[in-house]
């Protein structure tokens, strides 16, 4: 999953959250420098990433974008699923997105001097453009996937897989509406253990 079902998926738990959302920055067991409940955020990151890249539906979407994108095929399933997730906004939670993407901005800089500098740069962009909320409609996700695609080292191509969400839209609408109460339910066992 990407930035915004990490953030969605951290039970309204502020420590928690900033644990998860910075979970791909922090390598190793660099994660006991951070307070206990940050700690567990970053697990949960690691426990979304590891749920996600081993269930059979998320296999299926990039099955499809195999052939074209390689390993970039769950970079863009990832993103492909934060769109759904946007669009269904109302369906899982009762703050509009523009204003709960607003709420974390807002986290995020009250604990600018806790987090590790790469965080900072990605949420100055990240902020900048109002990525989380622009995952709502195509035209958001196209943007996100070329930025990507600028910024990997190899041609990976990614810019040219709004097409094929396009191409293929309902499916996989289908395979995140089958695939994330699965993942909901996983979390909430995972951060209520």
């Amino acid at each position: 999953m990407n930035f915004l079902a990490h953030i969605y998926l951290s039970d309204e738990n502020d420590l928690l959250t900033i644990g998860n959302f910075i979970g791909d920055f922090v390598k190793g067991n660099s994660y006991k420098e951070f307070p206990e409940e940050v700690q567990k955020g970053i697990h949960l990151h690691r426990a979304i990433d590891s749920f996600t890249d081993s269930h059979e539906i998320v296999s299926i979407s990039k099955q499809r974008l195999w052939d074209k994108y390689r390993h970039y095929a769950g970079v863009i399933t990832d993103i492909y699923y934060d769109h759904f997730l946007a669009s269904k906004w109302e369906h899982f939670h009762e703050v509009k997105l523009e204003q709960y993407t607003q709420d974390f901005y807002g986290l995020m800089d009250r604990q600018r001097e806790n987090l590790p500098d790469k965080v900072n740069y990605v949420m100055h962009h990240m902020k900048r453009d109002n990525w989380l909320y622009s995952y709502r409609n195509i035209e958001g996700i196209g943007k996100v996937l070329d930025g990507m695609s600028r910024r990997t080292k190899f041609d990976s191509k990614m810019d040219e897989s709004i097409h094929d969400l396009k191409n293929d839209y309902a499916l996989y609408e289908k395979d995140f509406d089958s695939f994330f109460p699965e993942l909901q339910q996983h979390c909430k066992d995972f951060i209520h253990s």
